[in-house]
């Protein structure tokens, strides 16, 4: 993918986030929930809740409903028991779409989102049909004009993996999913704060797509992220001209 598009894409999956932002609690205190069954309701020993917990705040979601979501996980308060799910398949031109879900009915949500790629041009694939395409990690992205320098030296102290500058200045730190909170906090400690920031699974490649291809695979995304039961959906696709 030309390098000069990169920054673009970026801006543009920033801008649609933020337009998604009236379902987050919802999906927000399923993963508060799941995460506390798993691994425990201390957010400090369960880094997976501690992630979900700091993201709830960062969205400014109430403490009380926060605590209820543990209370929720750990039996304390009932609850409905989730169940994870991942799909994988592809979408226009072959991008790879990875879709994770969280649901307490599978054939509803197999259904669902089988339905979602048939009408909007995709394809419903097989378990690992695509999920080695991409690495799940931390990624944090800085725009172009970041002084380089100083941001690789205070990333690699804060125990980021790899530090990554793209053709249009724009800078991606990458860590471990589960090293993503404490190295946030500390580059913003010294002075960063990123444009993007979320643990996410990032593709090895992308497929670049523009134009009526772009604005197709834009269809089906947002199809797929509209389904109650949808978390994350994740994609190699590249559209910085999508609408």
């Amino acid at each position: 993918m030309a390098g000069h598009s990169k920054w673009a894409n970026i801006q543009h999956r920033k801008g649609r986030q933020d337009a998604k932002r009236g379902k987050i609690f919802t999906r927000l205190i399923k993963e508060i929930t799941v995460a506390a069954r798993m691994g425990g309701g201390d957010p400090d020993m369960n880094p997976r809740l501690r992630l979900a917990v700091d993201k709830a705040y960062e969205n400014n979601m109430p403490k009380d409903n926060v605590e209820r979501a543990i209370k929720r996980g750990t039996g304390d308060l009932e609850g409905v028991n989730y169940e994870e799910i991942r799909y994988e398949g592809y979408g226009i031109g072959g991008a790879a779409v990875i879709v994770d879900c969280l649901t307490d009915n599978r054939t509803r949500t197999v259904a669902d989102v089988r339905h979602a790629f048939s009408k909007h041009g995709g394809n419903l694939g097989s378990d690992g049909s695509v999920a080695f395409l991409f690495k799940h990690c931390g990624q944090l992205v800085f725009a172009p004009g970041t002084p380089e320098d100083r941001l690789l030296d205070a990333a690699l102290e804060a125990g980021a993996e790899d530090v990554v500058t793209n053709e249009d200045g724009s800078i991606e730190v990458i860590t471990g999913p589960y090293d993503f909170a404490a190295v946030k906090a500390a580059l913003e400690k010294a002075g960063f704060k990123a444009e993007l920031a979320e643990v996410t699974m990032k593709p090895s490649t992308e497929t670049a797509l523009s134009g009526d291809d772009a604005a197709r695979m834009q269809k089906l995304l947002d199809a797929l992220e509209s389904l109650d039961d949808v978390q994350d959906v994740h994609t190699s696709a590249s559209m910085d001209e999508a609408p």
